[in-house]
């Protein structure tokens, strides 16, 4: 390593921040589902995560290379442009997990680069192909393919639970697929998200000299970035928890086994290709293709109303701060530490706020409000398609096998 200055220091500390951030927001996206149907305890299920997060951060570096070698050109970045775009990234994430919206940490950290390398270097200095075909075409794609698989599966679930009417050793089997589909998308996620902080991280060093133009990720970014995501993931993202489990539909398990696998497939096969694809895209659209996969199942379509605002806004109102940011650190070291003092003011103020009203592993499941929202049109459309199923099955996967004339055939009630 040729040198290793200061603000070089505090921009690797930032992106850690960042991953930290990334983990909490992120925990709902592999655990929401198995915590809200009861298939794992919370904090069970929570630590499996961050474990599993820790072991998906070695298995690939695509992504890492997608973001640090091919979103914006290297040779005009410097570090402070990558401490501006994490302060964008950091802020944001901190706002949408305190109201609960599961946004992307991806595009919040992407807007974050692209309006701090514009402010900086201009918009020529972003890729636009590369943003376009593994940013742009991915996050518009991978929750409508997750979400078809996923409805698509969860019908078929149903209609093999039915024809086997198994009641509750269906009911286990399904619960024990979906832990392993958890699983497989707690991997996916340490993958593809640990690895764009890999990626900054790495674009940073890059800047300040510290390793050379177009080296890969060295394995104690690897190492760290797996541990920060690891973490946060530990400690639960409560509040969109809540919102991805309960707030969007009721999953039963083989609900959430299908959405787990369909997003796990989407996001493993995308980090081999090296798109930056947003995990919570990803399982948003399973999760809502799974509750329309269910006759009779809803899907509460104010909740997804205001995630999808929050995905509209996320790159461009992370690309506003990082712009503004990357501004005031053009003023010289004072400027680069009124940002610094910016970024932790409101973050401490965003903790304080949330703590008016806690939410964590002993009321994640408690839903107010909007459990009793109606079928909108798109739920009672796709239910009206749907063609009956062979047998009727409860909630609980007990199947009712239409009764035999029990109450009609039984002359001496009639009689009586």
């Amino acid at each position: 390593m040729e040198s290793f200055s200061l603000i070089l220091a505090i921009v690797v500390v930032t992106a850690l921040a960042f991953d930290f951030t990334n983990g909490f927001h992120d925990t709902a996206n592999a655990m929401a589902t198995t915590i809200s149907t009861g298939a794992l305890k919370p904090k069970v299920a929570v630590a499996m995560s961050a474990v599993l997060n820790l072991v998906g951060a070695f298995l690939s570096v695509e992504v890492a290379n997608t973001i640090s070698k091919g979103l914006v050109d290297e040779s005009g970045i410097r570090p402070e442009v990558i401490f501006a775009a994490l302060v964008g990234a950091i802020l944001w994430n901190l706002l949408t997990w305190l109201v609960g919206l599961p946004s992307s940490s991806s595009h919040a950290l992407m807007g974050g680069l692209i309006g701090a390398t514009i402010a900086s270097a201009g918009a020529g200095a972003v890729h636009g192909d590369v943003l376009v075909t593994k940013v742009l075409i991915p996050a518009i794609a991978a929750p409508i393919v997750a979400g078809i698989a996923a409805m698509l599966a969860t019908r078929l679930s149903y209609r093999l639970a039915a024809q086997r009417a198994e009641g509750k050793a269906a009911e286990k089997g399904f619960r024990v697929g979906q832990i392993a589909s958890a699983g497989l998308v707690s991997l996916a996620h340490g993958t593809n998200d640990a690895q764009k902080t890999m990626g900054i991280i790495t674009l940073a060093l890059v800047s300040g000299g510290a390793v050379a133009p177009d080296s890969d990720p060295p394995v104690w970014v690897i190492l760290s970035a797996g541990l920060a995501i690891a973490l946060g993931t530990y400690l639960g993202g409560w509040r969109i928890i809540r919102t991805m489990g309960k707030g969007l539909t009721d999953l039963q398990p083989q609900q959430g086994f299908a959405a787990q696998t369909s997003a796990a497939t989407v996001i493993l096969a995308s980090s081999h290709l090296g798109f930056s694809l947003s995990t919570t895209h990803s399982v948003s659209g399973s999760v809502m293709g799974a509750g329309l996969g269910r006759k009779g199942g809803v899907v509460r379509w104010s909740t997804a109303t205001r995630m999808f605002v929050a995905w509209g806004l996320t790159l461009p109102a992370a690309a506003l701060v990082g712009a503004v940011a990357e501004w005031v650190t053009g003023f010289g070291d004072w400027g680069t530490a009124l940002v610094a003092v910016f970024l932790i003011g409101s973050s401490a103020a965003i903790w304080v706020v949330s703590r008016r009203e806690v939410i964590d592993h002993t009321n994640v499941n408690d839903v107010e409000g909007e459990a009793g929202e109606p079928a909108g049109i798109v739920t009672t459309a796709i239910a009206a398609v749907t063609p009956p199923p062979a047998g009727t099955v409860t909630d609980d996967l007990t199947a009712t096998i239409p009764a035999p004339a029990e109450v009609a055939a039984t002359p001496s009630a009639t009689a009586l």
